[in-house]
């Protein structure tokens, strides 16, 4: 039962990681974008010109740029807002915590890796390689990552 309890923390926990790398990543973004508003203002005050027009025109791409990035981790943040966050389900799925006989896999969102309570936890997307090896997968069965094979001891 310690064992269990002790999983479900692990899973809340990189769970609330993936969220914190989300939340860190829009804060930042959201200051770029503050910062280039500021720059294209006091740009619109300075001398006009060849100079002026260029320096606008990349501010303006540069933008655009952080606009894509915005959208994008908009779409993160929804898909992990679709991750359950109870509940062990017999076969991988989103939101499921893999344990493998060498690895352990958060399936959520791409954030990297975790380290919660002595253990490495690897926050991967189901659209990845290993993501798209395991979803669907259930305890028992092996794969073949990398040419390394791995066994999945426990779902949950």
């Amino acid at each position: 039962m310690k064992e269990i309890d002790s999983l479900k923390n692990l899973k809340k926990d990189a769970y609330n990681f993936c969220v914190l790398f989300v939340n860190e990543r829009l804060a930042r973004i959201q200051g770029q974008i503050k910062e280039l508003e500021t720059a294209l203002t006091s740009e619109t005050k300075s001398s006009a010109g060849d100079k002026h027009e260029t320096g606008r025109a990349m501010i303006q791409l540069e933008r655009e740029k952080l606009g894509q990035q915005l959208a994008e981790l908009e779409k993160t943040q929804q898909l992990l807002s679709k991750v359950p966050k109870e509940g062990s389900p017999e076969t991988v799925g989103l939101g499921s915590l893999v344990i493998t006989d060498s690895f352990i896999y958060f399936i959520a969102i791409s954030a990297g890796e975790f380290n919660g309570t002595g253990k490495s936890v690897y926050c991967i997307s189901a659209a990845t390689p290993i993501g798209k090896l395991v979803f669907g997968k259930k305890v028992g069965d092996v794969f073949s990552f990398n040419g390394k094979e791995l066994s999945i001891i426990d779902v949950h």
